[in-house]
């Protein structure tokens, strides 16, 4: 007999149109599996997720950018179509913060955690995250929200090059855009000319103190807030491989007990009064150990399998089992468990593995989504590459560059709003090296 109530259907809505979210199938089989009815609102037409035999009807959803009367109105066609109550559970940051603002118009033909008001859009905006976790006394690189593109330029050069920007809403990017939520800036006038497509963007710009990465650096948890604030079905993981790599997404992880990175997210969602699935991100620095939070997604991550305890209980299954006020089970943690995504670390899948492992597509009860895979990443992979490689006009001759002998004097200190900065930890920080070794930036997917 299973655990959740499986008169209660479950709906996932994402509206993010990523094919290769590996999170939704993680959540679809989850829930299948435990005998609840589960519905799609997603753009799955080219998705191996449509294929699984655990999706009861796929629905489709708004496209990317819709405004929340658009998704009000998709979701509340879906709820018709269920004829009861469902649990609802958004997959990506844009649905997560539409889903909160729409709760009293989407209530009750769904069930949703009690959550404070306009709480998961402020904890997915990564400039208020970084007010969010002083006040909570968590650590947090330095962060410094400019107002011009002097002042951009100048707190590059103040924090010290490289450093990370970023742009406070990613979800408001513009679809097909070459904009991405994350790159790291090596330059001041790279930090400038970002700042200039601030209107492009959606959102305002932050500079973020850089972080080395490297082995035993990245880490993350999961879990869910209850309706009492415990973190259930969760654990603190550890980043074996990742998409590019040294940033982007989880290609590998592994299930870590860490009490000083679980501590910090038990203080943060209490400080809060969070209630609700979530996922974070940590980076160690090297230099002083201290793990400080990188980001907070107020849904669930894409790699949340890894952490299925002895009795099946995972964020998703957590989140319907409090919604219907069931009972949690006494499950044991299964630390040395690991989870791999075969399209990006398809060598680490190959392996044997020395421990438990879940793969992200392949499943022995529910194959055909992970037969699927390889010819939709295939024909994926060909395009961006023929996109990539097709010939353009060719561009105007530029005059030679001038040799660059040494870095120009940084600006004025009068343009630099540094003693503005934002988050816990102390302004004179020790700089960066000026020539890393990750990757120029990366557009995040799911949870890293």
């Amino acid at each position: 007999m299973s655990l959740l109530d499986t008169r209660v259907p479950a709906v996932l809505l994402r509206v993010d149109p990523n094919p290769f979210h590996h999170g939704t199938l993680g959540a679809v089989r989850s829930l299948g599996r435990a005998g609840v009815d589960v519905h799609l609102v997603a753009d799955a037409a080219g998705s191996p997720v449509r294929r699984s035999r655990f999706v009861t009807r796929t629905h489709a959803a708004p496209p990317p950018g819709a405004s929340p009367a658009a998704v009000a109105a998709a979701l509340l066609r879906v709820a018709a179509r269920v004829a009861r109550p469902a649990v609802l559970i958004p997959m990506d940051d844009a649905s997560a913060v539409a889903v909160n603002r729409l709760r009293d118009e989407l209530a009750p033909a769904y069930l949703l955690p009690q959550q404070p008001a306009a709480l998961p859009e402020r904890v997915a905006d990564k400039a208020e995250l970084a007010a969010l976790c002083a006040a909570a006394d968590v650590p947090h690189p330095v962060t410094v929200v400019p107002t011009s593109a002097d002042e951009a330029a100048s707190a590059a050069w103040r924090l010290g090059l490289p450093v990370v920007a970023k742009w406070s809403r990613p979800w408001l990017l513009p679809p097909g855009s070459d904009l991405r939520s994350t790159v790291v800036v090596r330059a001041a006038r790279e930090a400038r000319a970002l700042y200039e497509r601030t209107d492009e963007a959606g959102s305002p710009l932050l500079l973020q103190e850089f972080l080395l990465p490297g082995p035993g650096q990245d880490w993350f948890v999961h879990g869910y807030a209850d309706r009492a604030g415990v973190l259930r079905g969760g654990g603190t993981g550890r980043k074996l491989a990742a998409w590019p790599r040294g940033a982007g997404l989880t290609a590998a992880g592994e299930w870590t007990p860490d009490p000083a990175v679980r501590a910090h997210a038990e203080a943060i969602t209490a400080h809060l009064g969070y209630r609700g699935i979530l996922d974070l991100d940590f980076r160690r620095c090297a230099t002083t150990g201290r793990s400080h939070l990188l980001d907070f997604n107020p849904r669930p991550g894409a790699q949340f399998r890894l952490f299925t305890d002895s009795a099946g209980l995972d964020v998703v299954r957590a989140q319907h089992l409090d919604l219907t006020h069931r009972p949690f089970p006494a499950g044991a943690p299964r630390p040395g468990r690991t989870f791999v995504v075969e399209n990006y670390a398809p060598l680490t899948a190959l392996r044997r593995a020395p421990h438990d492992r879940e793969l992200a597509w392949h499943a022995g009860d529910d194959p055909r989504p992970g037969r699927a895979l390889w010819g939709l990443w295939t024909a994926h992979v060909a395009r961006r590459l023929t996109t990539r490689l097709r010939p353009t006009a060719a561009p105007r001759p530029a005059a030679p560059a001038p040799r660059l002998v040494r870095q120009a004097p940084p600006p004025p200190v009068s343009l630099t709003n540094l003693p503005r900065h934002t988050g816990p930890s102390a302004p004179n920080a020790t700089a960066a090296p000026s020539a890393p070794t990750g990757p120029a930036g990366d557009r995040k997917a799911g949870s890293r």
